[in-house]
């Protein structure tokens, strides 16, 4: 077990330590994630690149626009029907997550906004849908 003690020095907060730390994140409403230093891949908590293994990772904040590239509906451990969706972010990483609206409605390729980055139920991001697509009856 790691104990903290007052004599070792910090790392900088661009490192991938400071995904665990709640400085890296001031705006409760924002989205941080990790860019890594050598080959340039956006990640989203993770202590080192999938790409190359790297270790040397800068946070960066998101915009907190993407894509749906899959969602389905979860019926268990929940009292009513919800939505688990994975989001492509315009920053290039993949994030799972909520969106907002009746489960059904939502479709790969909606495109999505960050409402809100922690969900204080589940701990999950909230998004909801940037337009309302338009679907013809089937």
């Amino acid at each position: 077990m790691y104990h903290y003690s007052g004599s070792v020095a910090h790392q900088s907060s661009g490192s991938a330590a400071a995904v665990l730390e709640p400085a890296a994140a001031p705006d409760q409403n924002a989205m941080v994630f990790q860019r890594c230093n050598w080959c340039g891949t956006a990640m989203y908590h993770r202590l080192l690149c999938p790409v190359c293994q790297g270790s040397d990772l800068r946070t960066e904040r998101s915009e907190g626009v993407g894509t749906v590239r899959h969602s389905t509906v979860v019926h268990r451990n929940t009292p009513a029907a919800r939505n688990v969706s994975m989001i492509e972010m315009a920053e290039g990483f993949v994030v799972r997550g909520r969106v907002m609206g009746p489960p059904i409605g939502i479709h790969s390729g909606d495109r999505v906004r960050l409402s809100t980055a922690k969900d204080p139920v589940r701990g999950e991001p909230v998004f909801q849908l940037l337009d309302e697509p338009y679907r013809a009856w089937t």
